[in-house]
Formats: C-alpha cells, sequence, structure tokens
C-alpha cells in the first residue's frame, strides 16, 4: 500500500487539548464481499450501519486489495449518477476518468477523484491499457456523499487531486501518518472541497504506537480498516481489516495498532471520516441519490432523454485483453 507517505519526524504534529475525551465505540460491523462495475472485487463498508449514523455519507466500497493476473483488471464502464458527489481515492493501481461534463485524468497511486455529479453527469472508471495487460495489485475505496436537497442540481464539477496535494500531518510522537484528503483535521486542511462539510482521511499508524486525532464534535466518526488489526476507542475493542468503527461522544479518535502486523503491510492503515448530518429525507435508485421518489423518476426519464450529457466522441472505452 505504497499511497503517499512522508517521514513523520519532519511533519506538522496534531495537538490534543488535556481536557479532550476519546469517542467511544457505539458499533462495530464487518464488510460483506460482493462484486462492481465489470466484476471487480469489493466489500460494502456500510453494510448494517443505520443511515443515521452514515449520515452524510450514502455508500462505500473498498475496492480490492486483489493482485490481478494480466488481462484481468476491471473498472466500471459509462454509467450515470444525479444528487451527490462520488469520492474515488486509490493507494496502488491506477484509474482513468472521464466524464460527459469535460472532466477527466488518470488517478495515480494516492490520488483521489472528486466528482460531484449535481445535476445529472455520465462518466467512466477504468484501469488503463498497460494495466490491463500486465495485470498487478489494485486497491482503493470510493465513497459517495450526499448533496443538500438545495443543492441536488446545481452543475456537475471534477477535482483532479493527485497524492502529493494531500496536507500530511503527524501525531506527537510520529508514530502516525495522517493524510487529509479532504476538509480538515485540528486546523489542517486538505485539497478536496465538498459542500457540506466533511473531513476525509488516511491514517497509517505504526505496529505498537497510538493515534489519537482531534474530530470535530458536530461530525460523526467512521473508522475503517483498510488493513493491518488493532484497537479503537478508549476501552480498546478490537479491530481488523474489513471492520468499520462508528465513533460518538467526544474529541478526538483513537486508534492503536498492534504490535504485530499482516507480512505484506507494516502498518494499521484506516479509512476514517466524518461530517455533520443533513437530516433530510434520502430516496436512491441505483446511480440517482435524491429526496423522493418522484426525483429519482425524473431523473431516469432525464437520463433516457439524453439531458446528462453526452459520452464524448474521443471517449475512452474499458480495455479488452
Amino acid at each position: 500500500m505504497p499511497a503517499v507517505t512522508a517521514d513523520t519526524m519532519t511533519l506538522p504534529r496534531l495537538f490534543m487539548a488535556p481536557d479532550a475525551t476519546s469517542r467511544r465505540v457505539k458499533m462495530i460491523t464487518s464488510a460483506p464481499q460482493a462484486f462492481e462495475g465489470e466484476g471487480f472485487p469489493v466489500r460494502r463498508a456500510f453494510a448494517g450501519i443505520p443511515t443515521a449514523d452514515l449520515d452524510p455519507f450514502i455508500h462505500m466500497d473498498q475496492m480490492g486489495e486483489v493482485e490481478y493476473l494480466p488481462g484481468e483488471p476491471k473498472g466500471t464502464p459509462w454509467h450515470p449518477h444525479r444528487g451527490f458527489e462520488t469520492f474515488t481515492y486509490l493507494m496502488d493501481g491506477e484509474f482513468l476518468h472521464q466524464d460527459s461534463h469535460g472532466g477527466g485524468g488518470t488517478i495515480r497511486e494516492g490520488g483521489t477523484q472528486y466528482m460531484t455529479a449535481g445535476d445529472g453527469i455520465l462518466h467512466i472508471e477504468t484501469p488503463p491499457e498497460d494495466l490491463v495487460m500486465s495485470g498487478g495489485i489494485f486497491h482503493g475505496v470510493q465513497l459517495w456523499i450526499n448533496l443538500p436537497k438545495a443543492k441536488k442540481r446545481i452543475e456537475p464539477a471534477y477535482q483532479d487531486l493527485q497524492g502529493p496535494d494531500s496536507t500530511m500531518v503527524s501525531t506527537a510522537d510520529g508514530g502516525a501518518l495522517i493524510r487529509v484528503l479532504a476538509g480538515s483535521v485540528d486546523g489542517h486542511s486538505g485539497p478536496g472541497i465538498s459542500h457540506t462539510p466533511i473531513t476525509i482521511t488516511h491514517v497509517s499508524i505504526a505496529p505498537g504506537a497510538r493515534a489519537d486525532i482531534p474530530w470535530r464534535k458536530d461530525f460523526n466518526a467512521l473508522a475503517y480498516v483498510l488493513n493491518g488489526s488493532g484497537t479503537v476507542g478508549p476501552a480498546g475493542h478490537p479491530i481488523k481489516t474489513g471492520q468499520m468503527a462508528v465513533l460518538i461522544d467526544g474529541d478526538f479518535v483513537t486508534l492503536q495498532a498492534d504490535q504485530v502486523q499482516e507480512s505484506r503491510n507494516q502498518n494499521l492503515d484506516v479509512f476514517l471520516i466524518g461530517g455533520v448530518a443533513l437530516h433530510e429525507q434520502v430516496f436512491q435508485y441505483g446511480p440517482f441519490v435524491m429526496s423522493t421518489k418522484e426525483e429519482v423518476i425524473q431523473a431516469m426519464e432525464d437520463y433516457q432523454a439524453g439531458r446528462f450529457g453526452h459520452i464524448p466522441v474521443d471517449a475512452i472505452m474499458p480495455h479488452r485483453a
């Protein structure tokens, strides 16, 4: 899991107030495995968690980690979205992105595709030809972020955020690297700009080290283990790869890595996210996330009528080995 790394001893440190309290664990769930797009393996990270605890987030998949043989890498062909934002973060491999509103580029290791679907968009996410032909390790996360009702029909937009754009900070003893991908942690802001207050981070904790990460009181807190094992919360609940912890009531999130980790990855890696709940009605049908059933029906009609734009004449298409 290379993503983007740094010497933690040279990074800015997080500050912890002496009277701050650690968030307690409300629940821990295990993500079931499934297949997405053209057949790539995913873990459904939000399965079993009440929607009230997820708000403003809608959906999250851990894509891989998988080591493809030559000819095996797969992606997602052209498809529509309306009413929310997609946040795709890669740790291993590459994805090509293109959309019907002129956005596009290559998402590389440590990079992010941040797309506001808004009023409606068509897009594709697919591995490049050289990766399809060579195979290799692929690992990433896709997160869906709800848009407030008043912004569901805004103009679509695309943010091309590569690994070096992320903000990196460390804990007091240098035992953890926190990559701030969107929002902010303790005043350290990441590059991703959202339409609702959120924070998205990738936390890497060295074996045996502990990370206390300041967290806004009005945010929810969701800690998903990408790989490794350790504990979470003040009571030290065990947590491992593919599990999600919902944390409540406190000023910071506590994560600690076990002294012995998996041989393929030396750290405990956690995707830690949170935001302000919208407390709005949500009606979702496939790639459409709206407020009512009637709005979803309208989205389907608009898509079928070509009102989401059109696939470009120079469109990227999935490469077949």
